[in-house]
C-alpha cells in the first residue's frame, strides 16, 4: 500500500483508505485548518511602489477627492 507523509507532522500513513488524507489523522487534519484560519499560511504581500502623488491621482480619477 503507498503511504504519504503527513505535511502536518511529518508521520507516514497509508493513503488507501485514509479518511483524513493527505493528514495521519483528524487531529493534524484540525490542526492544520487552525493554522489555515489564523492566517500563518499567508503570503508576504508585495510593496506598493505607488508614491503618495500617484495615490492622488488615481483617487480623483475614481470620484474620491478626499481633499474637499
Amino acid at each position: 500500500m503507498p503511504e504519504v507523509k503527513c505535511p502536518h507532522c511529518g508521520r507516514y500513513t497509508e493513503y488507501t483508505g485514509n479518511i483524513s488524507r493527505p493528514f495521519c489523522s483528524e487531529r493534524c487534519k484540525l490542526l492544520d485548518f487552525g493554522a489555515w484560519a489564523d492566517g500563518e499560511y499567508a503570503l508576504p504581500a508585495e510593496t506598493s511602489s505607488l508614491t503618495e502623488e500617484d495615490i492622488d491621482d488615481l483617487e480623483k480619477a475614481a470620484g474620491r477627492d478626499l481633499e474637499n
